[in-house]
């Protein structure tokens, strides 16, 4: 047996939430490691679609659920989506539900700020394309060792100094944007207005999960969203405010990097991105309408449309490196039925000269060219195969030859949306 790290090894919306149910309903405990309420899964089981943002999705399958010290935790957006869970007849309780209790916590003073910047930028011509949610500033308060964290909640006496260090940044802030300051009492009130919601979830995580470890339990770690997005490893600054890669799973969690075992990384058969930022194999034509339509490419949480291109080799065999994946879960391979001919992207251009990599600097991103292969399509629908043999002879050429330009096996293959039309070769868990 061994633990399961689940990422979105391209810029996320790989299709995590099916792959990550049909993992969760085997595994023991499910642990949250990194982002916040800024990207979703959509869950379907028995008819019923569940889109979760900021909880773990092992709460609709009745599994222990964990939002780790690496996410930050909007407790307005809990309470909600605890109460929208419940409506549907999930049960969510301390028995199931639990927080670290050193994750930071996202305040309507984080919401601001992300919104009064990309409004800003976008003005400039400059923006990053984020979700307003607070995200980005969340984190700033936390490496600025300022943040109010879940444990603060449970210590009243000693809040109000942690207010008065938070409002002495942010306001600072806010009267050199001219706006109004954010008196303490405001503050004071809005946490102390959700703490008796939240505190009955808090826990001594790290501790939580090596006890479960020892025990046995299959521990299933799910990031939110895709490698390509890393502040350190992704298309930065066009990233997210966290590490998305594997390796965050241990310091996201509390756990020893000698916990983690398989890592899987979700990928779809092509390639999409929401928001802004260097997109080299991007379609504007007939194709890229058809991966957009057919393929329903609209974010879960946000609704924006993404953008649709090629499967590009590059970016993927690099996320293979940088997160250390042992095998892929391919989703998506039935958007591409019907399609004359298929390419994928094994290599860039960069001023004249071939690369095979994706270089860091902003500027060379946003030159790269790709270089395509050209494989012939398929007619045939793959929509519901649950078996090699049931695949077309050119789409099975298709995965085969991506496995050979990744440098990795394909472990699952995910053939529509349900949960079972899925072709298991390796189960992660096993190893």
């Amino acid at each position: 047996m061994t633990n399961v790290v689940v990422i979105g090894s391209q810029w996320g919306d790989e299709g995590k939430g099916k792959i990550v149910d049909w993992l969760s309903e085997r595994a023991d405990v499910i642990v949250r490691f990194q982002g916040g309420h800024n990207a979703g899964h959509t869950l379907v089981v028995d008819g019923v679609s569940y889109k979760l943002a900021l909880l773990p999705s092992g709460l609709v399958r009745g599994k222990l659920s964990v939002i780790g010290n690496g996410v930050v935790v909007d407790p307005h957006h809990f309470v909600a989506e605890v109460e929208k869970l419940r409506a549907q007849g999930i049960a969510v309780t301390p028995d199931v539900l639990r927080i670290a209790e050193n994750a930071p916590l996202i305040l309507s003073l984080h919401r601001d700020l992300d919104a009064l910047r990309e409004d800003a930028a976008s003005n400039s011509g400059t923006k990053i394309g984020t979700t307003r949610r607070g995200i980005g500033p969340a984190y700033e308060d936390k490496v600025g060792r300022r943040a109010i964290r879940v444990v603060d909640l449970t210590e009243p006496e000693t809040l109000p100094a942690k207010i008065d260090r938070l409002l002495t940044h942010h306001n600072a802030l806010r009267r050199g944007m001219g706006l109004d300051e954010i008196s303490f009492d405001a503050l004071h009130d809005e946490l102390t207005s959700v703490a008796e919601h939240i505190l009955p979830y808090v826990d001594h995580v790290w501790r939580l999960l090596d006890e479960q470890r020892k025990a046995g339990a299959r521990i299933l770690f799910e990031g939110a969203q895709g490698a390509l997005l890393d502040n350190d490893h992704g298309t930065y600054p066009y990233v997210t405010s966290s590490n998305t890669v594997a390796g965050q799973a241990a310091a996201g969690s509390g756990l020893g990097p000698t916990a983690l075992g398989y890592v899987l990384g979700i990928t779809k058969a092509y390639t999409t991105r929401v928001g802004e930022g260097p997109f080299p194999c991007e379609l504007h034509d007939e194709i890229g309408k058809h991966l957009s339509v057919v393929g329903r490419e609209v974010g879960v949480n946000t609704g924006r449309p993404r953008r649709c291109g090629w499967f590009d080799a590059v970016l993927v065999r690099q996320t293979v490196k940088t997160s250390g994946i042992t095998g892929i879960a391919l989703t998506k391979l039935d958007v591409l039925d019907g399609l004359d001919e298929l390419k994928i992207c094994v290599g860039y251009k960069l001023d004249g000269k071939e690369i095979d990599y994706l270089p860091s600097s902003q500027a060379a991103q946003a030159r790269v060219e790709p270089i395509y292969i050209t494989l012939e399509g398929w007619k045939e629908s793959t929509v519901g195969a649950r078996k090699w043999a049931d695949l077309p002879a050119q789409a099975i050429k298709y995965v085969r030859q991506v496995e050979e330009l990744i440098g990795a096996p394909v472990a699952m293959l995910s053939t529509s949306p349900e949960r079972e039309d899925t072709i298991l070769v390796t189960d992660p868990f096993e190893g």
